[in-house]
């Protein structure tokens, strides 16, 4: 896994609730046993019913940072769906909550989850679907900073909290299998001594 300090790209409005892992990719595109090539089914029946949704707008082209209404990526354990928003090049979605297993998912394939108060996720969307919407995510130091083509628009700063074990995973580049790795001499001395005791 690439090592994360920081993040910075354009901010694609999701102003749904309850968004699950079959919006974010549909059950009949699931049919490839490797973990690319699933981007191009990235809300595809989200996207087919409706033209307005945030995805087909040019505008959010290669945007990178979702910002999404709370409980995102509920439903099953669809591990796909974050295969399909990395494979589109997703690299933060920023709500107010997420599942439990959709975000663990998500830090083991290198997607930061950031969660704010549900007002300032209101108002960043607000202002991502008015204007270009950039964003800074600094994981070292736990700051979010915001920025836009628009020179009425100022700058807003937020400060965030992480999983501490994903966060060091996250910013060194392990997988939980590196991670274990990097304690083999201590687990060795443990079984050592068990087997001593």
């Amino acid at each position: 896994m690439k090592a994360i300090e920081q993040i910075k790209g354009t901010c694609i409005p999701v102003p749904i609730r309850d968004v699950d892992t079959d919006m974010i990719l549909p059950a009949q595109y699931l049919t490839s046993t490797g973990s690319s090539g699933y981007g191009q089914f990235l809300f595809k029946r989200l996207r087919d019913q409706s033209q307005d949704f945030p995805l087909n707008n040019p505008k959010y082209n290669n945007a990178s940072i979702i910002l999404a209404g709370d409980n995102f990526g509920c439903g099953s354990s669809r591990e796909a769906a974050v295969w399909a928003l990395r494979d589109a090049g997703i690299r933060a979605i920023i709500a107010p909550s997420f599942a439990d297993i959709f975000k663990n998912n998500c830090g083991k394939n290198g997607i930061l989850t950031i969660a704010l108060p549900a007002d300032a996720i209101d108002g960043l969307i607000t202002t991502a679907t008015k204007i270009q919407l950039g964003m800074t995510i600094n994981l070292k130091e736990l700051t979010i900073v915001t920025e836009s083509t628009d020179p009425s628009s100022s700058e807003t700063n937020f400060s965030f909290t992480y999983d501490e074990f994903r966060r060091h995973c996250l910013l060194n580049g392990l997988d939980d299998m590196d991670y274990l790795l990097s304690h083999i001499e201590d687990i060795r001395s443990y079984f050592s001594e068990r087997r001593h005791s």
